[in-house]
């Protein structure tokens, strides 16, 4: 019996799952989601490029608005690897090119130059500069049989142009224009170098183009193009080609109806009429020097796109139109990919895509997209397209569109889709899914009537929800198995609704780019909705001050810097209430006030000042703003003429010689993890938990000497204040604040402990703790008093304790240069 009873637990212990039967490791740490992000490709930058050789496939390389360069798996859409270029967040700029048979990259962002390898991603070498990097460009042919890196720099009153060595980076020669001009691209041909600039003054600019000798640098000829007044500005310059037979350099006249091309090289130039209403033109050709010189001329117009095919005759440099694609409604993103001589043009447009030789307008592949995908708003791509047989071609094309969504489209079907709009947050909060509008009514009519009638209602609400017992019940074995062995659920729902234990929530994340995004974070961070929000002006970005979810209500209130604000709904982004930068003041920040009309978020205009509101909007609270740079005033609402205006009743000002460096508030969400802290002899000090406190530093820059306060927001009171010398005041200097404690950190000099004569330089962080007294168990004067007032006198008795700061450290860490 006892053996049969053993053999049976045995064999019930191997029946269990593995993951039953493991050891889990704890979640701390453990990351629920990530969305591998880029940023959104830039029309320039982006292209298909083989990292080795001997390998068919390739990879899909961008340089983002963001600044950063990456790879992406063509198959899957999967990051490979990247890189941040810039040391921040950008507005977009930069270079990328890609070298034909050869395993690195070349970029360039500011004033710094590198290289990288295509596979890896690792960097090979860089070389920065003073001067501004204008563009880079690949040497296909050198005397030397490899390939060299051309890079044009534009520097205080000279135009400076640099041959780098492909592989190791070191400089070859340089050539430097000592002019007033603003370089715009360097390009090549089989056997010259040339550097195109805009020559004259603002909004009076012509074409300038220097030709070089591409072994030695040295200056061969210098072409004027055009007349003055023919170019306003850089932007009107639509193409500069590099790397082709027969170069060009295109431009438009002012009214849009004219397209200007030159040959590089020539001294004349040809003209070709736009179609009616164009608004914007393209121009995309081929970037290799075998392929044939032939390049489309894409024109957005107010009905729609066109595009039109010339070719460039070698002999005579002649520019003749070839043929045109028709006029098409909605949105159209051109693309060119090269194959030998072989030039093949791919459009993509909402319903299909299409491919057509540059020698001949009929279609080579035509494909629609797929039913059930989603219609694409293209607005630029870039495509590679494959002959499988005689008559038989495919192509993938990775596509950017209005929503700022990254798309790869192969033969008319969307494999797979990157949200690079969500990259560039700005601004973000948690936001708790809304009940069912239909619950929330119940409940209310419920909360309004008699117990009777409350009690038969909800007995009748309580009935109907049986009709989802079915599928409840058909739901559990799965949910059984899964909580058994510890899997997730791999299905799909665009559902959101809430969960026992509340983890299903929202994020709202607001973008530099002006778009609202609403992620389930209960769904793996699935974009539940996203809107565009704000419009963002042309290399400028939303400048967001403050985002706030009324959790009661279902909605979220973003404001920004120009007075705009717009409410949405949480769970849909349906706006429900929305004004444009134009008819408010601009704010330099908002913050969250309660009043009888419930939360919200009070805008702070320039200079501190607070505008009058309404009375039911009128803010309970002392609103502290900075109202000037050495200034911090407390303010109460208090009504005038039907309205509340904002009357101060304090301001602090720091010592004479000091200004405010810094502010430190507290967080929104600050919880107290205990009222007191335990000693090693088990007596508690109890902590000085003030909500209404701020904390200022100042510094004298004569002196050197950085000031820290501790002030009630209330009465304006300082509550504590301590004082540092030998502080940088050139460094940043910042603070926090949370519970009963705050620090700072600033950069200073500092005494060893073990040689007080002996001084080092390196950044320290302060730290005060804050206590009701200094004694242990002892809760100060205010006792076991569940309230009291900041603006009784500090000298009584019977008034509110000042904190005790019984407690601090100063660390510091040495400086490597010091």
């Amino acid at each position: 019996m006892y053996l049969s009873f053993q053999a049976l637990s045995l064999s019930v212990l191997l029946a269990l799952p593995a993951s039953v039967r493991a050891v889990f490791q704890d979640e701390v740490g453990y990351i629920d989601y990530h969305h591998e992000l880029l940023g959104v490709p830039q029309r320039e930058t982006t292209f298909f490029h083989r990292p080795r050789t001997e390998e068919k496939a390739s990879l899909l390389y961008t340089l983002s608005d963001l600044g950063v360069l990456g790879a992406v798996n063509p198959s899957n859409g999967a990051v490979v690897w990247r890189q941040l270029l810039a040391g921040n967040i950008t507005d977009g700029g930069g270079f990328l090119r890609a070298a034909e048979h050869q395993t690195w990259l070349v970029g360039a962002y500011g004033s710094s130059v590198s290289s990288w390898d295509a596979l890896t991603g690792r960097n090979v070498w860089s070389l920065d500069s003073n001067a501004v990097v204008k563009d880079v460009e690949v040497m296909e042919m050198t005397e030397r049989g490899g390939k060299d890196v051309l890079v044009l720099y534009q520097e205080s009153g000279a135009t400076i142009t640099r041959r780098l060595h492909g592989t190791e980076g070191h400089i070859i020669w340089e050539h430097k224009d000592v002019n007033k001009d603003v370089p715009l691209q360097v390009s090549t041909s089989v056997d010259k170098i040339f550097v195109v600039s805009l020559h004259g003054s603002l909004l009076s600019y012509s074409l300038k183009v220097i030709v070089l000798d591409t072994l030695t640098g040295k200056k061969l000829d210098e072409i004027p193009l055009g007349t003055k007044n023919e170019v306003q500005k850089p932007e009107d310059v639509m193409f500069v080609g590099a790397n082709s037979a027969a170069p060009i350099v295109a431009w438009t006249d002012n009214a849009m109806t004219q397209l200007k091309v030159n040959v590089l090289g020539l001294k004349t130039k040809q003209e070709f009429p736009l179609p009616e209403d164009t608004t914007s033109v393209e121009i995309h050709a081929p970037h290799t020097i075998q392929s044939s010189p032939h390049f489309l001329v894409h024109s957005r117009t107010k009905s729609g796109n066109k595009a039109e095919v010339f070719h460039v005759d070698l002999k005579s440099s002649a520019i003749t139109k070839a043929y045109e694609l028709p006029l098409l409604e909605g949105s159209s993103a051109f693309s060119t990919s090269s194959t030998g001589a072989n030039v093949y043009f791919t459009r993509v447009t909402d319903n299909e895509v299409t491919v057509t030789s540059s020698t001949s307008h009929g279609l080579l592949g035509r494909w629609t997209l797929k039913r059930g995908a989603e219609k694409p708003n293209a607005l630029h791509g870039v495509s590679e397209v494959i002959k499988k047989a005689e008559d038989s071609y495919a192509v993938r094309a990775a596509v950017v569109t209005d929503s700022d969504d990254w798309i790869q489209v192969v033969n008319g079907e969307i494999v797979w889709t990157r949200l690079e709009g969500l990259s560039g947050a700005v601004a973000a909060t948690w936001a708790e899914i809304p009940e069912s509008e239909d619950l929330a009514k119940t409940l209310e009519a419920e909360a309004h009537s008699n117990p009777l009638s409350a009690y038969v209602h909800r007995v009748n609400r309580h009935i109907n929800d049986l009709q989802y017992l079915p599928a409840y019940l058909q739901s559990v074995p799965k949910r059984l198995l899964s909580s058994i062995v510890g899997s997730e659920s791999t299905e799909s729902t665009d559902e959101i609704k809430r969960d026992s234990f509340g983890f299903n929530k929202l994020v709202v994340l607001a973008t530099k780019r002006g778009k609202l995004y609403g992620l389930n974070a209960g769904n793996h961070g699935q974009v539940v909705w996203s809107k565009k929000a704000n419009k963002t002006p042309s290399g400028g970005h939303w400048d967001v001050k403050a985002i706030y979810a009324d959790n009661v209500k279902g909605f979220v209130t973003v404001r920004g810097s120009e007075g705009e604000f717009i409410i949405v709904k949480s769970d849909t982004g349906k706006t429900v209430e929305a004004m444009p930068s134009s008819l408010f003041p601009p704010v330099d920040d908002a913050i969250m006030v309660d009043s009888d009309a419930g939360p919200w978020l009070l805008p702070i205009e320039r200079e501190g000042k607070l505008a009058d509101v309404q009375l039911a909007w009128a803010p309970k609270q002392t609103v502290v703003t900075r109202t000037g740079e050495n200034e911090i005033q407390g303010f109460r609402y208090v009504e005038k003429d039907e309205l509340a205006s904002a009357v101060p009743v304090w301001n602090f000002f720091p010592s004479a010689g000091q200004h405010i460096v810094d502010v430190a508030t507290r967080q929104q969400h600050d919880p107290i993890a205990s009222i007191g802290r335990v000693l090693g002899d088990r007596t508690v000090k109890y902590k000085y938990l003030n909500p209404n406190t701020i904390v200022v530093a100042a510094v004298n820059d004569k002196t050197s000497v950085l000031s820290i306060y501790l002030i009630d927001t209330v009465s304006g009171e300082v509550l504590a204040s301590s004082s540092y010398d030998g502080v940088d005041p050139k460094k940043d200097i910042s603070c926090t604040l949370s519970e009963n404690w705050f620090l700072c950190t600033y950069y200073g000099q500092y005494q060893l402990r073990e040689s007080s004569d002996q001084n080092l330089k390196g950044y320290q962080v302060v730290i005060s703790d804050l206590y009701e007294s200094e004694l242990a168990n002892d809760r100060g004067p205010l006792g076991d008093a569940a309230n009291f007032s900041s603006l009784d006198p500090v000298d009584m008795p019977t008034g509110p304790a000042l904190p005790s700061v019984s407690r601090k450290h100063d660390k510091a860490s040495p400086s490597d240069n010091c």
